[in-house]
This record gives structure tokens, C-alpha cells and sequence, in this order.
């Protein structure tokens, strides 16, 4: 059944989505919600030298204020980069793709991607952000926040 209404949700979300610049609708988010919002990720441990997924901006350590400026680093990496044409965003339980959607406000590159003014709607959101390195290594980082 949460399936059905995901479902319904995005055929709704998809008329709202052509006609603004959310990153995600609210019905989306709703949708993500009545879903159960979570995103299980497998515990693996990083390899030694891998990049690592790190979000400078916002702060999610308190609610977030949008429009948000979002800042994503790749960083450490040693021997290896990160390759960005591997680079995406998975919202919600669903994990619903979002990249192309980030794309055009922002460019992907090796040092990471920067997004100066996100919408979004308020309340808790969860993206899984995914990269492979030059190495061939798949790369998670799970993000989770609110929005006022």
C-alpha cells in the first residue's frame, strides 16, 4: 500500500516538478515519509585511500533554512579521485534520483559539487549520495536532515 501511494505521489509530484525548481516535491516527500523515510545502506568499511563523501554546507546538525546553499566535498582519496560522471543522489526510502535534477543548478567535478540555492519542503529528509572512485571503489554517504 505505501508503494501505491508513492506511486500516486510522483504522478502528482511530476506536473509541480516541470514547473519549479525543487531538488525534491513535497509530494515526494510526503511520500518518502509514509514510506517509512529510511535508507538502509550496508555497513562496509572504506578502503584505505578511498575519497570520502563530506557535507560542508549546511549545517545539519540543526534545521535547515532554504532556500540552502549545499556544499558536498570529495576529499582525501590519496592514490585515487573521485570520478564526478559517477556522482548521484538517491532521496528516501524510495531512492528516488535526484541528480539531473541537482545537475541543473550544479556541476559535478573531482572536488565535489556546490548547489547555491536549494528548495526543498520542510521536514525530515534522507539522501544517500554515491560516487565511484578512479580505483573502480563505490563510495556511500547517507544524509539525513530537517528543514524548517
Amino acid at each position: 500500500m505505501k508503494a501505491f501511494g508513492f506511486a500516486i505521489g510522483l504522478m502528482l509530484a511530476l506536473p509541480a516538478w516541470s514547473q519549479s525548481s525543487w531538488l525534491v516535491t513535497p509530494e515526494e516527500a510526503q511520500a518518502a515519509r509514509d514510506a517509512g523515510d529510511i535508507i538502509i545502506v550496508a555497513r562496509s568499511t572504506l578502503p584505505q585511500g578511498a575519497p570520502r563523501i563530506e557535507v560542508v554546507a549546511p549545517d545539519l546538525s540543526r534545521p535547515v533554512q532554504v532556500p540552502a546553499r549545499i556544499e558536498v566535498r570529495f576529499t582525501g582519496g590519496g592514490s585515487s579521485e573521485a570520478r564526478p560522471e559517477t556522482f548521484k543522489a538517491l532521496y528516501g526510502a524510495f531512492r528516488l534520483d535526484i541528480t539531473q535534477r541537482l545537475l541543473k543548478f550544479a556541476k559535478v567535478t573531482k572536488e565535489g559539487i556546490v548547489v547555491s540555492e536549494a528548495e526543498l519542503p520542510s521536514g525530515r529528509h534522507q539522501l544517500l549520495l554515491t560516487m565511484t572512485d578512479t580505483q573502480g571503489r563505490q563510495i556511500q554517504q547517507t544524509v539525513s536532515f530537517t528543514v524548517q
